[in-house]
């Protein structure tokens, strides 16, 4: 293809370099035509130059890129888990952008560093010298463009006179001769002038890179040291807080021995810790949520409104801030007050470790190419992919902060038990930040207990009632005062290069004192970098919990991960409202750290947001605790990530149903590191549940006249929910007095 070798050149004065690439898109549709925009360090793509007003496809920062390039034509941009494949129509014009690319990059990172040298009193340069380095760096990137321009001429011109000077060997007639000889003469001129400029530029750049070159190597090597420092410091701080969280999480008795309210010497209460000090903060601003009214909080006045309350008649117990949530120690009996019921009671010892995770390395895309757009269900995969847990037993791993459910029940008012419950949905993402292994389907029929009576008073159970779609049962009931019941179908799609996994079906709760009814469904997750890059895990979408009893609501936002945003990854806001819609409590956090609640004290319509839309200004009072995620055990990244509860679920128990996941062969020799033999295991598994799927097919069309039944799981049957109106498994019962009196006869043989 012969094209004309002048598009803009390269970015010399301007910032901005724009064109059309092809942009790899996927397996099906291949290399697609983009048009792409350089500018600010940041390049963007459009499906036409039309959409550049309102429509951009994707963004990558070149401060934090990697450009690469594959052969004459291709170009490999990768950041921060993005990568493009690019491909441009030829060599000078992905030269062209490679250059331009390269200067960009170049411009953005000195800017970043620009940005970031603040720092002040540990400068080991002066004020003035700094300016002097700035002013010399612009210089040399002048200079660096006035090179880059003069070498694309000098490619032009020269290609031009090499083909003057072809056609000139070529000639035979002598007037023909004298004109282009002539024209040979103007461009070796041109060429001539413009290498004069370039070698000129060369001589000035390296002048001053070799004035200033010591200086930088000087300043660069006390920021080295620096930064070095700084990441030992910061390495010792994180070690010394994890083991202090630990010395404390492992002392009872400081917490049962620790009065509920502690007192200075002159009797004024002071703040617990993990509550924000009156002093320490004067003003919460909450971003706004994007598809419900927008709002952004400010934090009262403590002088008026929190001493007030503070200093109310102790017999006011079930007003608005006598609360479970609030730090008004005052007001609240010691069983609501204690962090959680479990040092109330002698612990069994459970394992703190499994063995460590073996190091086989094997390619997941080897496995997947040919999976696109399956059923994650329908992939058969090797273990060496899955942590040795089955699905049900991470549906068990929910009940990790049961605490947060025993203080919801103690709770008197409902929006503040509302609030507790929102931490609750919350908490059960905690575990998943590390945990990118898959778990083990559960086979039909596979069954898991999880009973914690004696220490935290509960009982779980889970059963898989069906296999396609995969769906499992799973059922709670705590002496403290709750019931949770949920049925989970797990619907997944492999789109290339992430997977996205979304739980379907509703979570119900019920606490028996007040008959509060809690409804929510899951979150979508999503497995990034399947292909390429290191895997990790992003949660995104909306949660609605409606008490059905009060129809109070709590809107819950779990923003997606974005590298351009400025907001705190894995961010989550909500707003708890009464069944008026009025908002009552602000809350805010991320699914993988903590989540807070801020007392609504006025709300004020406020000016116009970035969308036209009128944002509401919310008042509130400073933010509570309601959860923090536990830390991870030591050596937790070669045991799979697991928390301190996961580590206990597979854990070798007496008496459990012949049916429990405990017992499955291919998932206990994995666990021992036998991965050859848990993936022949595993195998042998599968190929019994199909011949029993098979026998079961036959036997349904042999009974075509009679009524037949078809599979029907143990422990749990189907039922109209009242409160949804949705037909669900759920508990039957006796399961309990099963294990009491150890009878398992009824158990069907699966593994």
């Amino acid at each position: 293809s012969s094209r004309p070798l002048t598009p803009d050149p390269p970015p010399s004065r301007s910032d901005t370099y724009k064109g059309w690439l092809f942009k790899w898109t996927n397996y099906l549709k291949g290399y697609q035509r983009r048009w792409f925009v350089l500018s600010n360090g940041l390049l963007s793509y459009y499906r036409t130059q039309a959409e550049m007003a309102h429509t951009c496809r994707g963004t990558i920062n070149l401060a934090t890129a990697h450009i690469d390039t594959e052969d004459a034509c291709n170009i490999v941009l990768s950041s921060g888990g993005r990568t493009y494949h690019l491909k441009a129509s030829t060599e000078v014009e992905r030269q062209r952008w490679v250059t331009a690319l390269e200067l960009a990059k170049a411009k953005a990172i000195r800017m970043m560093n620009d940005q970031s040298d603040d720092s002040g009193d540990e400068e080991p340069t002066s004020q003035s010298d700094r300016s002097e380095i700035q002013g010399t760096l612009k210089i040399l990137v002048s200079k660096l463009d006035d090179l880059s321009t003069c070498n694309d001429l000098i490619a032009k011109h020269g290609a031009a006179l090499q083909r003057s000077l072809s056609e000139l060997e070529g000639l035979k007639v002598p007037v023909e001769g004298g004109e282009k000889i002539k024209a040979v003469n103007e461009r070796a001129t041109l060429f001539r002038i413009t290498s004069n400029a370039m070698i000129n530029a060369c001589r000035d750049f390296l002048d001053l890179a070799e004035t200033h070159s010591r200086r930088w190597q000087r300043a660069l090597q006390y920021e080295r040291e620096q930064r070095t420092h700084l990441e030992e410091t910061i390495e010792q701080l994180a070690k010394q807080h994890n083991s202090l969280e630990r010395a404390w999480r492992e002392a009872p008795t400081l917490v049962s021995s620790t009065p509920s309210a502690p007192t200075t010497n002159k009797g004024s209460e002071r703040p617990r810790k993990e509550e924000a000090s009156d002093e320490d903060e004067d003003t919460e601003y909450f971003d706004a949520m994007e598809d419900s009214p927008a709002f952004i909080t400010v934090t009262a006045s403590e002088n008026t409104q929190h001493r007030s309350v503070l200093l109310r008649d102790p017999s006011e117990q079930g007003s608005d801030d006598g609360s479970c949530c609030g730090s008004l120690t005052l007001h609240m009996s010691p069983s609501c007050n204690d962090v959680s019921g479990k040092e109330l009671q002698p612990r069994r010892q459970r394992r703190t470790h499994i063995p460590d995770k073996p190091n086989y390395s094997l390619n997941l895309w080897s496995i997947m190419k040919n999976c696109i757009g399956k059923e994650l269900s329908k992939i058969p995969m090797p273990v060496n992919f899955n942590e040795p847990l089955s699905m049900l037993q991470r549906l068990s791993e929910d009940l990790e902060y049961h605490e947060l459910l025993d203080k919801a029940a103690r709770c008197e008012s409902s929006l503040e038990q509302m609030c507790l419950v929102a931490a609750f949905s919350v908490s059960s993402y905690s575990t998943t930040v590390h945990r990118t292994a898959k778990p083990f389907n559960p086979l039909l029929g596979e069954t898991y207990e999880l009973d914690r009576l004696e220490e935290f008073g509960y009982r779980s159970l889970c059963e898989q009632v069906s296999h396609h779609p995969p769906a499992a049962a799973h059922h709670v009931i705590s002496q403290r005062g709750w019931t949770l019941w949920q049925e989970i179908t797990i619907a997944s799609k492999f789109r290339g290069k992430y997977l996205s996994i979304m739980p379907l079906g509703a979570i119900h709760l019920h606490f028996h004192a007040s008959g509060n009814h809690y409804v929510w469904r899951k979150v979508t997750s999503t497995v990034h970098n399947i292909i390429v890059g290191k895997l990790w895990i992003d949660q995104s979408g909306d949660i609605e919990i409606v008490n059905h009893r009060t129809k109070e609501t709590c809107q819950l936002k779990f923003s997606p991960y974005s590298y351009f945003s400025r907001d705190v990854p894995r961010k989550v806001t909500g707003v708890v409202a009464d069944s008026g819609g009025q908002a009552h409590y602000i809350l805010s956090g991320t699914w993988d750290e903590k989540m807070e609640s801020a007392k609504i004290v006025q709300s004020s319509r406020g000016g116009s947001g970035s969308e036209g839309k009128q944002k509401t200004v919310y008042q509130t009072l400073s933010p509570k605790l309601l959860w923090k995620k536990y830390p991870l055990p030591e050596n937790a990244e070669n045991m799979y990530y697991f928390s301190a509860l996961a580590l206990t679920l597979n854990e070798p128990e007496e008496g459990v149903g012949l049916t429990d996941s405990r017992l499955r062969p291919d998932q206990r020799l994995m666990e021992d590191g036998r991965w050859d033999e848990a993936n022949s295991e595993k195998q042998r598994l599968e190929e019994k549940q199909r011949a029993v799927r098979r026998r079961r097919e036959a036997e349904a069309s042999d009974a075509l006249d009679e009524e037949y039944e078809g599979y029907q799981p143990l422990w749990f049957h189907q039922r109209r929910d009242s409160v949804t109106g949705e037909t669900n498994f759920v508990y039957k019962g006796g399961y309990w007095e099963s294990k009491d009196r150890q009878d398992w006869s009824m158990c069907p043989d699966i593994f």
